[in-house]
C-alpha cells in the first residue's frame, strides 16, 4: 500500500478534489511532454537542447517572482553558467 493513501481516502470522496487532481496532473507532466515530443520532432537537436537548458534558468526566474524563492548563491552561479552556454550557442546551419 502507498504511503499516504490511507490518508487521502477523504479526498477520493470529493469529486471536485479527484476532478482537480486530474487537471494537476495533466496540467503538469501530460501537456508539457506532448508539447516536448512536438518541439522535439520540429527543431533542430542543437536548438532543442538549448531549449532544455534553459528551463532551469526560467524555473528559478518564476520560482523568485511568483514563489518569493530567492535563489542561493549556488543556484545564482548554474543560472549564471547555463546563461553563458546560451550566449556561447550557435544554431545548426
Amino acid at each position: 500500500m502507498p504511503i499516504g493513501l490511507l490518508q487521502a481516502t477523504r479526498a477520493f470522496g470529493d469529486p471536485w478534489l479527484v476532478i482537480a487532481g486530474v487537471g494537476v496532473g495533466l496540467c503538469s507532466s501530460v501537456i508539457p511532454y506532448v508539447c516536448d515530443q512536438l518541439a522535439m520532432a520540429r527543431l533542430p537537436r542543437a536548438s532543442f537542447a538549448l531549449m532544455l537548458a534553459l528551463l532551469p534558468a526560467m524555473a528559478a526566474v518564476i520560482g523568485a517572482l511568483v514563489l518569493a524563492q530567492v535563489p542561493g548563491w549556488e543556484e545564482l552561479l548554474g543560472v549564471a553558467l547555463v546563461v553563458a552556454g546560451v550566449a556561447v550557442h550557435r544554431p545548426a546551419q
